[in-house]
């Protein structure tokens, strides 16, 4: 099966998506289907420079690559047409791919606004053309553990989660930064929220129930970067956002998302959920549960040393299972969609709640109040 990628010259695209996945899947073997068959991705590297794509395809063995999307597009040997583009080039390749008629897969978020994110949604259902989204927090281990609590009921009722993600980002200027400049400029399609509300409706989706009011707090703690160059900019995108969202049944999650701040925690991400029945603490790859009938007995004293340490009450859980690369992951299944019509959920209308999210953010910090999250239709 010959896969377009475009966009593999970033970091995402060549890390997580190339070499991580597909690569990664033709060097076990190709993807069993399950009746004999091995699916074999070949991928066709595409991109605006070709002294990237030639390093790349010559360090990978791989003997396609062009800087020409359309020409790749017209290949009617191409199955399928994967983004990973900066966001603002998103939508207008989605529609040259959808009208190639090919299945399309991309990164999110699926476009710079929600009227393209539902156009191209729209385009690829009435093409009759698989789509996809790339929605890789859903299969982290630290998060399929706690998809394993939430179906076994561990929790009860679920009152509450709490989210910290984030990490200082370097300004540039005496250490390099670990983003790319066009992440905090706004022109360009940048910004945290942009980038991280779009996870955080399928995560709280997924796994305790749709959004149904945001409010948020935007900043731009970091107003001045130095980009890849070495030339100093004005950051005009946010870095730091603190939202709050309201659920179905009345379940109150608070996330805070920011690359100006400094990690005392475990893991880069983490979220706590606390129900009647116990509390779990969820990151990348771990899970630490706290179940009722063991929860200890706080009393506020600050004049008394503490005896035991409050993390060291709490139980890990065990993996249980071998958890493969999430980004992997969800690439066998959507390849599995494709050519087996297996069931498929993260679809581009899946991608445009994430970008409406992300503007509503955006205009709730602007108006400075609680907004409500309409259900999407296409």
């Amino acid at each position: 099966m010959r896969i377009a990628m475009n966009g593999v010259t970033g970091r995402m695209g060549y890390r997580q998506h190339l070499v991580r996945s597909l690569l990664a899947l033709r060097e076990q073997g190709g993807l069993e289907l399950g009746d004999g068959t091995v699916l074999w991705p070949e991928p066709i590297l595409v991109g605006r420079s070709e002294q990237a794509l030639r390093a790349l395809a010559e360090r990978h063995g791989l003997d396609r690559w062009s800087t020409r999307l359309d020409d790749v597009l017209a290949d009617p040997s191409v199955d399928i047409y994967f983004d990973a583009q900066l966001t603002s080039a998103r939508a207008d390749a989605l529609r040259r791919a959808i009208a190639a008629g090919k299945h399309v897969y991309c990164e999110k978020p699926t476009a710079a606004g929600l009227d393209d994110a539902l156009d191209v949604a729209r385009l690829a259902t009435a093409a009759g053309v698989k789509h996809g989204v790339v929605q890789d927090k859903l299969f982290l281990p630290g998060l399929r553990k706690l998809r394993r609590l939430l179906d076994g009921g561990f929790f009860g009722r679920v009152l509450s989660v709490r989210g910290e993600f984030g990490y200082w980002v370097f300004e540039g200027d005496w250490q390099a930064a670990q983003r790319p400049s066009w992440n905090y400029r706004t022109e360009d399609g940048g910004g945290i929220v942009r980038d991280m509300f779009p996870h955080w409706e399928y995560v709280l989706r997924e796994l305790f129930g749709p959004v149904r009011t945001v409010q948020a707090q935007v900043a731009t703690h970091l107003p001045h970067r130095v980009d890849e160059h070495g030339r100093p900019y004005e950051a005009t995108a946010d870095d730091a956002a603190y939202g709050v969202f309201q659920l179905d049944g009345g379940i109150v999650a608070q996330i805070n998302s920011s690359w100006a701040v400094r990690v005392d925690r475990p893991e880069l991400v983490e979220f706590q959920v606390d129900g009647v029945g116990g509390s779990a603490v969820a990151g990348l790859r771990g899970c630490r549960v706290q179940h009722r009938s063991v929860t200890p007995r706080p009393v506020w004293n600050p004049d008394v040393p503490i005896a035991a340490p409050f993390r060291e009450q709490w139980q890990e859980v065990p993996d249980n299972e071998v958890f493969d690369n999430g980004f992997k992951v969800q690439w066998e299944l959507f390849l599995r969609h494709v050519v087996l019509d297996e069931p498929w959920r993260w679809d581009l209308l899946s991608g445009a709640r994430g970008v409406q999210l992300a503007e509503l953010g955006l205009r709730s910090s602007a108006e400075g109040r609680r907004l409500t999250v309409p259900e999407l239709e296409l």
